[in-house]
């Protein structure tokens, strides 16, 4: 590793306290939205995604560590991506202030936020989700993390974001709010 390249460790450790900061303010706009009347609604694949969330940070570890692996020759590009995606991740927190969390957190008859990255798409937050379960691994050539997890994100994402939109639409306008909206790919307005 040379002196300019990115080492695994202090990544590691920033990726840690960021995913700790993110469980931090979940936790307190749980409680904020709960006092407000809001209810929690997907409950029982929430294990599942703190599982696979848990499991990627251990396999990104495990396969760095274990096989030896180290920056990637893309390590430059991979990291401005890196960069670019916790960008829109706080953009997208800080334009759902308190409805911002890791749970299915609804208010009933809510205004559905369509400011920040969400006037162009459903989904950011999800969106860097899967940009990021291909990006930090394959900083440092941990393939198999990569691919696996990958996989296993996008399934788990499809039961997460149907369960999330139902609730919305149960509850709120989303549906009229978003109809012109995709998941992921951005639309000019």
């Amino acid at each position: 590793m040379g002196g300019s390249k990115v080492s695994f460790f202090p990544f590691f450790l920033f990726v840690l306290l960021q995913r700790l900061l993110e469980l931090f303010i979940a936790k307190r706009n749980e409680r904020v939205m709960r006092q407000r009347g809001a209810f929690e609604f997907g409950q029982g694949h929430y294990k599942y995604m703190v599982m696979l969330h848990v499991s990627f940070l251990l396999a990104v570890l495990l396969e760095v560590t274990l096989f030896g692996r180290s920056e990637s020759p893309l390590w430059p590009v991979l990291l401005a991506g890196f960069v670019a995606v916790q960008l829109l991740r706080a953009w997208a927190i800080l334009s759902l202030g308190a409805f911002w969390n890791t749970k299915i957190i609804v208010l009933p008859g809510a205004e559905v936020v369509a400011k920040g990255p969400y006037k162009y798409i459903r989904h950011p937050n999800y969106m860097v989700v899967i940009v990021e379960f291909l990006l930090i691994p394959l900083l440092f050539q941990a393939y198999f993390t990569a691919v696996l997890f990958s996989i296993l994100n996008v399934l788990l994402l499809r039961v997460r974001i149907r369960a999330e939109e139902k609730a919305l639409m149960e509850a709120t306008a989303y549906e009229k709010t978003f109809a012109n909206r995709s998941r992921f790919t951005p639309k000019r307005y």
